[in-house]
């Protein structure tokens, strides 16, 4: 079993930023790609950004975050983060991270893992 937390969530102004932290379990967390997906009010689960196993030296946005959202991992802290800068309303949503025992994939059925998610409120 692979266990994922999220932390990091919490209301900020428009233009600020957020770090989100997801801790893993096991000994293995090296060999997985990470994502991170959020859903907002009334909306479907959506991907917003990932990294490749070991290194992480591929990484993948949505279109939307790009320049403003940045993904990194730390192996030896079992720690994938999502740096969120310049924050707009529209990102308000819960945001989940993933992992998947491959190589690294923006597709949200390819993720067999999953945080309980953390909320992320931007206020206009």
């Amino acid at each position: 079993q692979v266990q994922l937390v999220e932390s990091g969530g919490g209301l900020v102004q428009a233009g600020g930023s957020l770090r989100l932290s997801c801790a893993a379990s096991g000994r293995t967390f090296s060999s997985f790609a990470m994502g991170w997906f959020r859903q907002g009010p009334g909306k479907e689960r959506e991907f917003v950004a990932a990294i490749g196993r070991n290194g992480g030296g591929n990484t993948y946005y949505k279109d939307s975050v790009k320049g403003r959202f940045t993904i990194s991992r730390d192996n030896a802290k079992n720690t994938v983060y999502l740096q969120m800068n310049s924050l707009k309303p529209e990102d308000t949503a819960v945001y989940y991270c993933a992992a998947r025992p491959s190589v690294v994939t923006t597709a949200l059925g390819g993720y067999d893992y999953w945080g309980q998610g953390t909320q992320v409120t931007v206020s206009s």
